[in-house]
């Protein structure tokens, strides 16, 4: 009986320890590798959009967690963002990553959400004091730079920081676009009285509404010499229409944020200038505050993530390229 009872051990052993071996060689097997973070971006088809998922796929494939990409296919589909937080709280994740499409209409959706799994934000802010984390640019400083761009561009053409200058914000409601129409006319206020803001408009989230918008503004304001488009689908279409007019010399134009289309426009000096942050770095740095939040560690309330005036002077700088040309792959 006792030499029965070696051999069992033996391979009792022998098993126990193969199973050990195995558990380290097969995906998903350690804790790290189970853990499930959702991140929630406002448009999908979006290349902005898209760098922010490729630094949150990142993220996850050097922590070892599951990262689901989620988000509606526009940034105006609201309820259908808020549909997409729900379901992924349902699922029952680690954490979620959101960047919330409007900022009064995410607010108890977010609140809610909270009350199951930590919420970490990106990019832009909701009526709600439920985030654990916030990672965004300083969209009022974003701002700023904005105007303080424009200002150079209009003095670099006409000799002095003075004239009929409009700004146009993509959607009404948007924390992000608000701060950023803040901290522009803020600027111009204090800092450039000559300049003029003759029109303060509101599109839809299109870029062809962006398109008409301005083509309409050169229409109507014939002696206009800047506009500040405040976000990369308002620099789409706004560019657009200085490039159909041929008024890259007269009109100039900061844009926010940057696709292969607007710096295309930037190296053409359709645009004087693009305001860009680092989405990449966003879906990242978000990713990993949210594994760490599940793990009880403490990370920072807020985090800016920061912003740069990339101009065609500037654009070949080792820092700025990076920015330009992000690995969405």
């Amino acid at each position: 009986m006792s030499i029965v009872r070696s051999l069992l051990s033996r391979r009792a052993f022998t098993a126990l320890a193969g199973a050990a071996v195995l558990a380290t060689m097969v995906p998903g097997a350690s804790v790290a590798q189970e853990v499930t973070i959702p991140i929630i971006v406002k448009d999908t088809t979006s290349f902005y959009w898209q760098i922010v998922l490729a630094g949150a796929r990142a993220a996850g494939k050097d922590l070892g967690v599951n990262v689901p990409e989620l988000g509606a296919q526009s940034e105006s589909d609201i309820n259908g963002q808020i549909s997409i937080l729900e379901n992924a709280v349902a699922g029952g994740p680690a954490a979620v990553v959101i960047s919330p499409t409007e900022f009064k209409a995410l607010g108890k959706p977010v609140d809610e959400a909270a009350k199951s799994v930590p919420i970490i934000g990106i990019d832009s802010s909701a009526d709600s004091k439920a985030f654990t984390s916030f990672l965004t640019t300083d969209n009022v400083q974003g701002g700023r730079i904005g105007a303080d761009g424009l200002a150079a561009a209009v003095k670099a053409v006409t000799g002095k920081e003075e004239g009929e200058i409009a700004i146009i914000t993509s959607l009404p409601g948007v924390g992000s676009l608000d701060q950023r129409r803040e901290g522009f006319l803020d600027q111009v206020k204090t800092k450039y009285p000559g300049l003029k803001v003759v029109a303060d408009k509101y599109a839809d989230g299109q870029a062809t509404t962006g398109l008409n918008m301005m083509t309409d503004l050169i229409t109507a304001n014939p002696n206009l010499v800047g506009v500040f488009a405040s976000n990369l689908i308002m620099a789409q279409g706004v560019g657009q229409a200085i490039a159909e007019n041929k008024l890259g010399d007269k009109i100039k134009v900061i844009g926010f944020d940057s696709d292969e289309k607007t710096v295309g426009f930037l190296k053409e000096g359709v645009l004087a200038g693009l305001v860009v942050q680092d989405p990449y770095r966003m879906g990242y740095d978000g990713v990993k505050t949210a594994l760490a939040v599940s793990k009880g560690e403490k990370v920072e309330a807020f985090v800016d993530t920061g912003a740069n005036l990339v101009t065609k002077d500037n654009m070949a700088d080792p820092k700025i390229d990076a920015l330009l040309n992000p690995k969405v792959n």
